[in-house]
């Protein structure tokens, strides 16, 4: 089984956990140390007890918290792509385990085996991951302006997947955003919005998931009731039996086992 728990997400930190009988890991580290401590302490697992860290993209609040988190728990492997772990601020001192790998490269942690996968966001070389354990798969897609057929035949097989439902259009136009950065997120290298999710759902979600779960949530552009309304319309179009759940910014969500 897989034990998955979506610790932030949200433009304020994103951080998720993920864990099997023997491993643990986290993908992204944008909160504080001491909050990730915290949050993992709220699902029963300690922070000193993690194995890896994988990195999406180097934005901050993907990693404000890692060299902290990386300084503290030494026995933790950092893994970013080769492109992105230059652009790290480590404040002077980089993690006693480092690895940097090609985007695309398969890693096995344990008894997980983390997938990587290229993703268009405006970044240096963002990925995102699957995670699979004895059958079971988790799939996790944040921070990207559309889905490329590379993206959904990756996430294809999923039992969990966290996918991005970041903005509603309407909201964005008529926004407190400058244009320039409405244009940015609305772009293929920005964010994916409610409506493409939809899409998604009614064209591509594969029957084999039985949680998915919208994160990354604008809270100027977006509204959870809204982005649970258009999603759940496309899952009764599909009869899907899938769990929607909505991870609202700045919350923790629950945390789900995969079996």
């Amino acid at each position: 089984m897989l034990k998955v728990c979506v610790l932030a997400t949200s433009s304020a930190g994103n951080c998720t956990f993920v864990g099997s009988e023997r491993t643990r890991i986290l993908i992204d580290a944008g909160l504080s140390r001491r909050e990730i401590m915290e949050r993992l302490a709220a699902i029963g697992e300690s922070a000193d007890q993690l194995d890896a860290i994988f990195i999406t993209h180097e934005h901050s609040d993907h990693t404000c918290g890692l060299p902290a988190l990386a300084r503290k728990f030494s026995r933790m492997t950092v893994f970013l792509t080769h492109l992105t772990a230059p652009t790290i601020d480590w404040n002077g001192k980089l993690p006693e385990r480092i690895e940097c790998y090609q985007a695309g490269t398969s890693i096995t942690v344990g008894d997980l085996e983390i997938q990587s996968f290229t993703i268009p966001h405006d970044a240096i070389d963002p990925v995102g991951f699957t995670v699979c354990s004895r059958g079971m798969k988790a799939g996790i897609a944040m921070d990207l302006g559309y889905l490329p057929d590379s993206v959904k035949w990756h996430l294809r097989g999923s039992h969990w997947l966290l996918l991005e439902s970041n903005h509603d259009l309407d909201m964005l136009k008529v926004g407190p955003y400058p244009w320039s950065v409405k244009q940015r997120v609305m772009g293929r290298r920005g964010h994916l919005s409610n409506d493409v999710v939809s899409d998604f759902i009614l064209q591509d979600l594969d029957g084999e998931v039985q949680t998915l779960l919208l994160g990354h949530l604008s809270e100027q552009n977006n509204h959870p009731e809204i982005a649970r309304v258009v999603a759940q319309q496309a899952l009764d179009s599909r009869r899907c039996r899938t769990q929607l759940v909505v991870a609202e910014p700045r919350r923790q969500s629950a945390a789900f086992v995969v079996a």
